[in-house]
């Protein structure tokens, strides 16, 4: 299953571990609540409903797949959520966004506009919007994207409903660029 507009990769499965069909969860969120016993995740072997999950050692346990030989079909297969499914099984603490809510989100720094929010990208260092620049700065000579840490030094405030993202010190970073 690829990613598209309506899915996005939220795991993956890795090596087989003991006697039971346990494998190795490799999480590509930031919301292992999701993973709960009766939810069905989308896959390209198509849905698979989880067992149980033990997020102390990174364990899942697929239902149907009882044995290490059995789960060994799994290895390396993506797990794929969608916006409701997300919305559903992910509660956001105050000031925490969801990516998907993020991405197409203007930048503006002085009321002027920098650019839309393309991809979020997670670094060693935090994460970072990755942006593309805005027509009028591209033709001013400016490069086509930049990177900004998503922190408050350089965030400062968030409208999901205007699909605006408030920035200071993002001109600077473009400039630099």
């Amino acid at each position: 299953m690829p990613k598209n507009s309506n899915n996005f990769l939220v795991a993956q499965f890795g090596k087989t571990v003991g006697l039971k069909g346990e494998l190795k969860l490799h999480l590509h969120t930031d919301f292992p609540e999701q993973f709960k016993a009766g939810r069905v995740f989308k896959t390209q072997r198509g849905d698979l409903e989880i067992e149980r999950y033990n997020s102390k050692r990174g364990l899942i346990k697929i239902v149907g797949y009882d044995n290490p030989e059995d789960a060994k079909l799994l290895t390396n297969i993506k797990l794929y959520s969608n916006e409701d499914e997300t919305r559903e099984f992910c509660k956001l603490e105050e000031n925490q966004y969801f990516w998907f809510d993020l991405i197409g989100c203007k930048v503006l720094e002085n009321s002027e506009v920098l650019g839309v929010v393309k991809d979020i990208q997670r670094l060693p260092q935090g994460d970072y919007f990755l942006i593309n620049t805005s027509e009028s700065l591209k033709n001013s000579g400016l490069s086509k994207s930049f990177l900004v840490p998503y922190i408050s030094n350089f965030i400062t405030e968030v409208n999901i409903e205007e699909k605006t993202i408030l920035a200071n010190g993002a001109k600077d970073i473009l400039e630099a660029s």
